[in-house]
């Protein structure tokens, strides 16, 4: 089968462009695309400006990084003309974006640290504000992607960095279309389809050119669906389904004064989709305010960070009831509450304040509106708001099936709420990759260090006395303790242990502190909790302590605890927790309390972080009986221990904590259950999608990994049958292949070793040969950095090797420090000939300690000999190490001509930091700054050394 080649599908787009209004113009340079430049701002500006006053335009879009250029485009620029007048310079009309000026181009040209030629890109009145890149049909659709950002760190950066404007990237092989935002932290998990409103994707590049390119659409997501995030300093670009559910909602508040709802799954990214709504809601001339409600303190505060990462103090959020009327009666146009404030402001107490707005039309956004303490407070708001429309999220709604009883007379989520707007369900999301399967196992018995299995007996168990057993759950206390480290790739992750009472947690805790001061583990574990009974909960649901009076908790069968016995003992708990981790908080006042809670959540997020602390700031568990099961987000949390029942929504939000999109290495998020839910998760499954769903919602069971792991290995065998044949590939198209290969068989045993049933013995391949493989396999990733670094072009450049799948769970220096004891302790010359390979074998198969492997290679072979018996390994191995970092330092200086005390405080700045050193902090270690053309390539060099002494010298040296 003949494949469309690159060039035809690049000349058949730009005639399709050119048939959808876009004018056509030839940019052969940087050049050419300034002079097009001022020419289109004089038409769309409907002015002409001099040589002098367009090198102001030109030196003011020249400022900043992409970022902060984003915000300059839609931003006016005040000019002033040679005839000493003031003139406003818009680079771009949000307001009416069919105002714009659309052009297409090709083939552009630009040199940076070296030549780059782009595809196709589209210009905005001058502008280049969409690039596109081609890969003929049958080439990976990464490819394309990995290109982007060889662009973006080569060349994008020249011609006064008018390509840093890009807002949208698409990349095509034709068959498969996806477009992302310009960001730095881009991953391919932030490439997403276009799709219709049914969610059906539009993968063809034809037909996603007239769906998402025409300048109208187009137009529209550069104007309104581009979101500028605060907190990261990047941008985001709303997915095809928050598309069409804001457009819904808009639809929906001009055209009438019926309620309605969302039903987006949970993990979908619904609080970006609510804000976006929430942001052009509020410029409708018919709508007096939008008040975004949320149901709990934790959520209050998430949310309230999350909006204003969005649009920097877009929310001022309302501490108490007093703050809250304040900000319905003054100018505030965007209100963030709880659910109990708002019912304490139309409260008998309060009524007076807020009688004036009675009769004004508030747009009410609720988020999770399934909340089954809603009812009660919805009757009262639309009783006082006569002009009030509100609008709901959910993920999981509230259907006939699970209404329960709290639910005021079975109501459901269309009771309340009216029709479904739009709807993107669990299926839809992993089927767009948006979110993660479920890998659940139900653990029955499970083997001991001893190789004894050891039997947890959850399969039947219905009484409380047998659940609650101190016996049970020391088993599975230890079962944790075992298998957690597989669980989380090493405490890279985090994990939740849900438990059915709050004697549960208490018992749970005690145990493994236990254990922990027994010597038996050093795992990090914390626990919260307020209100509770000591019955299993059917809901996900829990409270903070709050100083007003909530009357839909009041409302509810629960009590807050009053036992001083619990009190006491989560103080104890909490000063444990102060102890790790420096901090100060307690339970006896709840503000304290509530930023001990905060400080949990902002742990567990926080790891997701590049520069997070692994070692000093890891939580690895969270022993909690409602909270955090629902409403609350870390990319780094992949696991759910559960011990207690769930059914239904909150079954299916509990499970949803660990399964958000983070590369590559998270493949699934785990559930282990030691309650037989099968039945339970199966119905949830059902009734928020439908029976055939389970198969696409959960991962398929042990053996079918297995089965596809025989398979990939059977096509690696058929490239190169043994790891020494890979020597013997001729070409880098064979490279090509066996990298393709072996990535596959590592994805597939990514998730195999995720598994409790895990066992090398299952496999047709032992665990020596398999890294050796590996060991392969890297050998050609540092062939591509080295051509990198040459300038040299390579077919492995469009690969991802994708090296957070390659993971050791023991290997760190202080491992190798072991191994070298052992070595220098062997008692013959063949014992230490075997050692010192499995050493260097070690070294060449992780890929932090691979780096490395030359330096620890040459004291093996100069230094321990002259190391006494007696003389420590580690000792002598830190001063052979911190000389050698002195050489290395001296080298690099001397080579750049950089003053060495200044350098060396850069790279501490760095290493403490994790921010990368601008080109102007570089400049000022040389003895002579570097001319203007000379300066960046000279800039892009050293940080790049810097960068390479940090990862050999300092990563992974804290043993």
């Amino acid at each position: 089968m003949s494949h469309q080649s690159e060039a035809v599908l690049e000349n058949n787009l730009i005639k399709q462009l050119i048939g959808l209004q876009y004018s056509s113009v030839k940019i052969v340079d940087g050049d050419a695309l300034v002079s097009n430049l001022k020419k289109q701002l004089e038409v769309f500006n409907e002015t002409n400006f001099s040589a002098k006053e367009f090198d102001a335009i030109l030196n003011h879009l020249a400022k900043g990084n992409v970022f902060e250029k984003a915000k300059t485009l839609r931003d006016y620029f005040q000019l002033t003309k040679e005839d000493g007048t003031s003139f406003y310079v818009r680079f771009f009309n949000t307001e009416d974006s069919t105002q714009n000026l659309y052009q297409v181009t090709n083939q552009i040209s630009l040199e940076g640290s070296y030549k780059n030629r782009f595809d196709v890109t589209l210009l905005v009145n001058g502008l280049p504000l969409v690039q596109i890149e081609l890969k003929r049909s049958g080439i990976e659709i990464k490819e394309a992607f990995n290109q982007i950002n060889r662009y973006q760190m080569h060349s994008f950066w020249s011609n006064h960095g008018l390509f840093q404007y890009v807002q949208l990237f698409v990349i095509s092989n034709g068959v498969n279309t996806k477009y992302l935002a310009n960001n730095k932290l881009q991953s391919v998990k932030q490439t997403f389809f276009w799709a219709d409103v049914n969610n059906k994707n539009i993968t063809e590049l034809t037909a996603f050119t007239t769906a998402f390119l025409n300048p109208v659409h187009l137009g529209k997501m550069i104007a309104h669906y581009i979101v500028i995030n605060e907190t990261h300093k990047v941008m985001m670009v709303l997915r095809p389904y928050q598309y069409f559910a804001t457009e819904a909602i808009i639809h929906q508040v001009k055209n009438s004064s019926d309620n309605a709802y969302i039903w987006h799954t949970t993990g979908s990214g619904k609080t970006l989709t609510s804000f976006k709504a929430s942001q052009i809601l509020m410029e409708l001339p018919d709508v007096y305010k939008v008040v975004f409600v949320v149901d709990r303190k934790d959520l209050d505060y998430q949310t309230m960070n999350e909006f204003n990462a969005f649009k920097k103090d877009s929310v001022d959020v309302t501490d108490n009831t007093q703050s809250l009327i304040r900000q319905l009666t003054d100018n505030t146009k965007l209100v963030l509450t709880t659910i109990q404030k708002l019912n304490n402001a139309v409260s008998e107490r309060f009524k007076g304040n807020i009688e004036p707005l009675r009769h004004k039309k508030i747009v009410f956004i609720f988020d999770e509106c399934h909340r089954s303490q809603f009812g009660e407070t919805h009757e009262r708001i639309t009783k006082f708001f006569e002009k009030s429309q509100l609008i709901g999220f959910t993920g999981t709604p509230i259907f006939a099936e699970n209404a329960s009883k709290n639910d005021l007379g079975k109501r459901t989520t269309k009771d309340l709420f009216g029709n479904c707007l739009h709807k993107y369900v669990i299926t839809d999301a992993i089927r767009d990759q948006n979110v993660l399967r479920f890998g659940i196992e139900y653990i029955g018995k499970y083997k001991n260090k001893s190789n004894t299995f050891i039997d947890i007996e959850v399969e039947d168990i219905d009484k409380q006395e047998v659940l609650d057993s101190e016996k049970r759950i020391n088993k599975i206390v230890d079962y944790i303790i075992a298998y957690h480290n597989q669980k989380t790739f090493s405490r890279d992750y985090s994990a939740l242990l849900a438990v059915s009472s709050i004697d549960n947690v208490i018992q749970y805790y005690d145990l493994f502190q236990q254990k922990k001061e027994a010597g038996e583990h050093d795992l990090r574990i914390a626990t919260i909790f307020t209100y509770g009974t000591n019955e299993d909960s059917d809901e996900a649901q829990d409270f903070l302590p709050s100083d007003e009076v909530d009357f839909d908790v009041l409302a509810e069968p629960r009590t807050p605890y009053q036992s001083s016995h619990t009190r006491d003992k989560l103080e104890k708990y909490i000063g444990h927790y102060n102890a790790m981790y420096g901090t100060s908080f307690t339970n006896k006042d709840s503000s304290s309390f509530e930023k001990y809670f905060q400080n949990i959540s902002k742990r567990l997020k926080n790891r997701e972080k590049e520069n997070f602390n692994n070692e000093q700031d890891r939580l690895d568990i969270v022993i909690v009986v409602n909270m955090m099961l629902t409403g609350f987000d870390a990319k780094k949390v992949n696991t759910l221990y559960v011990d207690k029942n769930l059914k239904q929504h909150g079954l299916i939000q509990a499970y949803s904590r660990t399964n958000r999109i983070l590369g590559e290495q998270k493949s699934q998020g785990n559930i282990l259950s030691f309650r037989n839910l099968k039945k339970a998760t199966d119905d949830a499954i059902t009734l928020f999608s439908n029976k055939e769903a389970i198969e696409v919602v959960t991962m398929p069971d042990y053996e079918k990994i297995a089965e596809k792991f025989d398979e990939a290995l059977k096509l690696l065998r058929e490239i190169t049958p043994n790891y020494q044949s890979v020597d013997d590939l001729e070409s880098e198209e064979d490279e090509a292949q066996f990298v393709q290969a072996f990535r596959k068989l590592m994805r597939a045993m990514n998730v195999l070793q995720s598994y409790a049933d895990f066992d090398w013995e299952d496999l047709l391949i032992d665990e020596q040969e398999f890294e050796d493989y590996k060991s392969k396999y890297l050998d050609l990733y540092e062939k591509v950095k080295q051509d990198n670094q040459k300038q040299k072009s390579s077919i492995l450049d469009d690969i991802d090797f994708e090296l957070e799948l390659i993971h050791r769970d023991q290997i760190n220096v202080a491992y190798i420090l072991k191994l070298l004891a052992q070595l220098k302790g062997a008692k013959t010359p063949s014992t230490a000939a075997a050692q010192r390979k499995v050493i260097i074998d070690l070294l060449g198969g992780d890929i932090q300690l691979r780096s490395k492997r030359e330096l620890i290679q040459k004291f093996i072979d100069e230094n321990m000999p002259h190391i006494k018996e007696g003389d420590s390994i580690e000792d002598e191995f830190e001063k052979f190490w911190q000389d050698q970092k002195v050489l290395a330092l001296g080298k690099l200086c001397e080579e750049e001509h950089l003053d060495k005390a200044q350098f060396k405080a850069l790279i501490d700045a760095y290493i403490y930091s994790g921010r990368e050193p601008i080109k102007d902090e570089v400049f000022q270690c040389l003895d002579n700054r570097p001319s203007i053309l000379q300066a960046r390539v000279i800039g892009d060099r050293i940080i790049a050394k810097m960068k390479e002494f940090v990862e050999v010298y300092v990563k992974g040296m804290m043993a």
